[in-house]
């Protein structure tokens, strides 16, 4: 009869299991394949496909898509990565290692005022990807959540202390415009450098009398609203009447889809938008609106374009020159009122064709805003 044969083990060779065991560690792992976020930049959005991923490695291809540079963060449970700046038409590409949870993704340029004019997304990442994304889940991924700012906001401006006349003159900081007008686009050059030299940012100011009031309320990308009356008297002894009761929403000129009302927005300088012979500020209401202009009470036009700031100090005190290129840090108490011809009317009857006045201790107050 046959017996079952068995294995009897035999002697370990010690030698060849530990070069076994070294070889097995020294063995590349392979990494998992980084998910794939393209990412579209324009005024004023972030766009993400997809807009939920896995943990791991992600890899943003990011194209700007807009008219000015924009940049791209995300940021969230320990993770904070960056690129700055991306030139119009350019694209870039930022690696980040996310674990699971929700992120923020949005443009970091102006110091968060891309990002208040509405250049973020939320980006999810989670263990395994759902079937199917409901609305609300697109809503929230494209920003559209409580977080967002999108609750109305009411302000009331009153306009105090000295006031003052601004008048067509050279902008005083030369050295500063010209760095800013050599980085501009070729259409832009000529007109910036007619203002460089004969523009509203100057030091040529009278004293002047006047008054304004404003109560403004910012619902989002629509529904604006603004309530307002600024009386005064310019250099010349012309008394002007000016009536605010509609907002502006159309494209301002090298400027892409501005208009409305903004509130608490770090802007000017470094926020590559608006006018950029203007010092970096700090404004915790920006509005655009069309208004009723009068001049001793005879009617002007009942659509002048009116842009009201109430910013960081800009101006010193006795010769109410620009004293600062960067004036952000400064108290927020400076009343600014812009008021311009329409587009194809006559020059204002004024120095330079327009009218701008400061108000330099002002103030704003946040009141509960009307439905």
């Amino acid at each position: 009869m046959r017996t079952r044969d068995t294995l009897v083990p035999g002697p370990v060779n010690n030698g060849a299991f530990g070069a076994l065991i070294a070889l097995l560690l020294a063995s590349p792992v392979l990494a998992a394949p980084a998910a794939v976020v393209k990412v579209e930049l324009y005024e004023w959005k972030v766009e993400l496909e997809p807009a939920v991923v896995r943990p791991g490695p992600v890899r943003f291809e990011i194209v700007n898509k807009g008219a000015i540079p924009h940049g791209f963060e995300v940021e969230g449970h320990g993770v904070e990565k960056e690129i700055a700046q991306v030139a119009a038409g350019k694209t870039a590409t930022l690696a980040a290692s996310l674990p699971a949870g929700t992120f923020e993704t949005y443009c970091p340029i102006g110091n968060g005022s891309h990002k208040m004019l509405g250049m973020r997304a939320k980006l999810e990442v989670v263990a395994a990807k759902p079937a199917a994304a409901t609305e609300m889940d697109h809503e929230m991924a494209m920003g559209g959540d409580a977080d967002a700012g999108s609750s109305p906001k009411t302000m009331r401006v009153t306009g105090g202390g000295a006031v003052i006349q601004i008048l067509p003159g050279p902008f005083p900081f030369a050295d500063s415009a010209a760095a800013v007008i050599a980085e501009r686009p070729a259409d832009q050059k000529a007109d910036l450098e007619k203002k460089a030299h004969l523009g509203p940012y100057s030091n040529n100011v009278a004293p002047v009398t006047g008054t304004i009031a404003i109560t403004a309320t910012d619902r989002g990308a629509t529904g604006d609203s603004v309530d307002g009356t600024a009386t005064f008297m310019t250099q010349d002894g012309a008394r002007w009447k000016l009536v605010m009761d509609r907002v502006q929403t159309r494209d301002i000129p090298f400027n892409p889809r501005f208009g409305g009302v903004i509130m608490g927005l770090y802007y000017h300088g470094a926020s590559h938008v608006h006018t950029p012979l203007v010092p970096t500020i700090q404004s915790s209401l920006a509005l655009w609106a069309y208004g009723h202009l009068y001049r001793d009470n005879a009617p002007v036009t009942d659509s002048a374009l009116v842009h009201v700031m109430l910013l960081s100090r800009t101006r010193r005190e006795g010769d109410w020159a620009l004293s600062c290129w960067d004036c952000s840090r400064n108290p927020v108490e400076e009343l600014q009122l812009q008021v311009t011809p329409p587009p194809g009317s006559a020059p204002f009857p004024a120095p330079g064709g327009f009218l701008f006045l400061n108000w330099e201790k002002s103030s704003g107050e946040t009141v509960a805003a009307k439905d």
